[in-house]
């Protein structure tokens, strides 16, 4: 499996842990703070075991900035439907916009 792939994949799996770290928390607003928080950390550790091991993976054969810009790409893929679909907010067209900036990052990044 090429090094771009393997990244890509796992970037995304720990993508899914690192966004219901940050915003999962958000539909059960009325736990208390220090659950949440902890729920949290409890959450993103598995995102780093995925994460860490991810770059280290990419930075094999990409740039940190391709790293980075891919992990952008990644994030919003993940977060519109989590946010769709999880949390319940609606689709904007807002995303389609940002993604498209997205694919100009990508390009940029990775035109050399």
């Amino acid at each position: 499996m090429p090094v771009w792939l393997q990244t890509a994949l796992l970037l995304t799996l720990s993508n899914l842990f690192m966004t219901f770290a940050w915003y999962g928390h958000l539909k059960f607003h009325n736990k208390p703070l220090w659950i949440a928080i902890f729920a949290s950390w409890g959450i993103a550790f598995f995102e780093y075991l995925i994460m860490v091991p991810a770059n280290r993976i990419g930075f094999s054969e990409l740039n940190v900035s391709q790293l980075k810009i891919m992990q952008e790409v990644i994030t919003l893929a993940v977060f519109v439907p989590f946010s769709v679909w999880f949390l319940q907010q609606p689709l904007k067209l807002d995303y389609l916009w940002a993604g498209l900036c997205l694919l100009g990052a990508v390009y940029f990044i990775f035109r050399s």
